[in-house]
């Protein structure tokens, strides 16, 4: 049987207007970068992994090069998550010479999200989850998966509320994976977020 096609997108196309200079190119305590860091445990997972950036972003790129990671440059960024997830999946499925059985969509300003968490919700994924996420301690996390089924949805999103209408609407289809991981709830979006993460002390 043949494996299921995993496609894994990293949103990293985010003005970072609350950081007040590009988050995903700081640095965490062991000197990785933050963008750097959600790649690779998005990688852990999935077949194929694309990075989804605002265009006149060499800095983010570079940070890249060394991971198997494809870019694509999404000239709407500024109007969203929702318009850049789409485009994402528009051009991913432009690209992509087969296509994807299932898509996980991460962040790309989590970087302490674990390896073992993308690996479960691929495993979910592979075995039929119709739409997957972590749960840790009660709370939904991030990576969200969906089945191929979704595409053309996602790819019709548009502003800045993500996928997070259609994980309202079929909240009965997700599939809850349980995870040991509060990584999966962590974003860094503040300064005073980073400081914290790099000094060990709760925001």
């Amino acid at each position: 049987m043949d494996t299921p096609r995993l496609v894994g997108l990293l949103l990293a196309a985010g003005s970072a207007q609350r950081f007040g200079d590009n988050k995903l190119l700081q640095r965490l305590p062991d000197g990785e970068l933050i963008i750097a860091a959600s790649a690779r445990a998005l990688l852990a997972g999935t077949d194929h992994c694309i990075a989804l950036i605002r265009p006149g972003q060499p800095q983010l790129a570079q940070a890249l090069a060394g991971l198997e990671v494809d870019i694509i440059e999404v000239a709407n960024a500024h109007e969203g998550m929702g318009s850049t997830l789409a485009s994402g999946i528009r051009a991913a499925r432009a690209a992509m010479p087969e296509p994807a059985k299932a898509w996980l969509v991460a962040l790309g300003d989590m970087p302490c999200l674990k390896p073992g968490t993308v690996r479960a919700l691929a495993s979910a994924l592979r075995e039929g989850a119709d739409i997957v996420a972590p749960f840790h301690a009660g709370r939904r996390g991030h990576p969200v998966g969906f089945a191929a089924r979704w595409g053309d949805a996602l790819g019709a999103l548009q502003g800045d509320a993500g996928a997070r209408d259609i994980l309202r609407e079929h909240a009965q289809n997700i599939v809850r994976v349980p995870v040991d991981d509060p990584g999966c709830l962590l974003d860094i979006d503040t300064p005073a977020d980073l400081l914290a993460l790099n000094t060990g002390q709760p925001t």
